[in-house]
C-alpha cells in the first residue's frame, strides 16, 4: 500500500508528472513556476517527497520521479481530469469551478470508492 502524503505534496507529485516527470527530470524553477510558489517552497517540498522516496534529487539539481512517485502523480492527476470531466460535462458545472472543487475532492476520495465511482460512470458511458 501506498503512504498517503499531504495534499499539497500530492499537488507537487501532480505538477511533476504534468510537466513531463515521468520522462525525465524536472528543473525546481519550472515546478515553482507551475505551482505559483517560491523556490524555497519546492525545495522544502521536494525534501520530504526525497524522505518518502518519491523523488530524487542531485544537490539543488534537477527533480526526478521514481517509480512510486511516477505512480501516486499519475494517480492524482487521473482523479484530477475524471473529476473534474464529471463536474463540468456530466453536472453543467463551469469550467474553472470544476477544475478547483475536483482538486479537493481527489485528495479527500478513498481509493476504493473513487474506483467504484469510475466503474459506475463507465457504465453510464459519460466520456
Amino acid at each position: 500500500m501506498v503512504e498517503k502524503v499531504s495534499t499539497s505534496l500530492e499537488d507537487y507529485l501532480e505538477a511533476l508528472v504534468m510537466l513531463g516527470g515521468q520522462d525525465g527530470p524536472i528543473r525546481s524553477v519550472d515546478l515553482a513556476e507551475k505551482m505559483g510558489v517560491s523556490k524555497p517552497s519546492v525545495n522544502k517540498a521536494v525534501t520530504m517527497l526525497k524522505q518518502k522516496g518519491y523523488v530524487t534529487q542531485a544537490f539543488y539539481g534537477a527533480i526526478t520521479l521514481t517509480d512510486s512517485g511516477i505512480s501516486y502523480g499519475q494517480n492524482v492527476l487521473r482523479r484530477h481530469r475524471a473529476l473534474t470531466r464529471f463536474l463540468n460535462k456530466a453536472l453543467g458545472i463551469d469550467a474553472e469551478t470544476a477544475e478547483k472543487e475536483a482538486c479537493m475532492m481527489e485528495h479527500a476520495i478513498s481509493d476504493d470508492s473513487f474506483e467504484k465511482w469510475m466503474a459506475f460512470i463507465d457504465s453510464l458511458g459519460l466520456d
